[in-house]
């Protein structure tokens, strides 16, 4: 598993965009992650999957709701990490309300998940090899807070954690 210190691997991710802006197609677009975080400092939250009861009425809520401060405390994007494709990820933001917030960055065939060690498999329950509930701080790829939820446990990795962590 990543741990405090490491720089996060590269791989693909994708975000599904409502219409073209900014150099980016109607649809999904992929962004290789080594690209997005240079000389970034990103908050990123995975869940095991969009439109889940735990993820959409606390996990992306939570930093929805606390983009403002986290942005205060020197964040400059927040992503939420899933196993999913990347038009479920675009219809759970729009549900959810993200845009302009959060971004939300498909993981479809749990790439990342597997090469940060946050990949867990959730297949007895019907949804495959998923990322685990954690978030984590990335200062220009190099992780420097992880919070990893226990199995069916929702504590460490909300935003109000990472907030007051980062305040520390």
């Amino acid at each position: 598993m990543i741990a405090v210190g490491q720089r996060v691997p590269d791989a693909t991710l994708y975000e599904y965009f409502e219409t073209e802006s900014g150099g980016c197609a109607l649809g999904p677009n992929a962004f290789p992650v080594a690209e997005l975080i240079k000389g970034r400092k990103i908050v990123v939250f995975g869940l095991p999957g969009a439109f889940t009861p735990t993820c959409s009425a606390k996990h992306v809520p939570g930093y929805v709701k606390q983009y403002d401060a986290l942005r205060a405390a020197g964040i400059d994007e927040i992503w939420c990490h899933a196993v999913n494709d990347a038009f479920v990820m675009g219809a759970w933001a729009r549900e959810q309300q993200s845009a302009g917030k959060v971004r939300m960055m498909a993981d479809g065939a749990a790439q990342w998940a597997r090469a940060l060690g946050l990949d867990q498999d959730l297949t007895q329950r019907g949804l495959g090899v998923r990322a685990k509930r954690y978030a984590m701080v990335l200062d220009d790829g190099v992780v420097t807070h992880l919070f990893v939820e226990e199995p069916g446990e929702f504590k460490v990795s909300s935003a109000e954690s990472v907030l007051e962590a980062l305040r520390a």
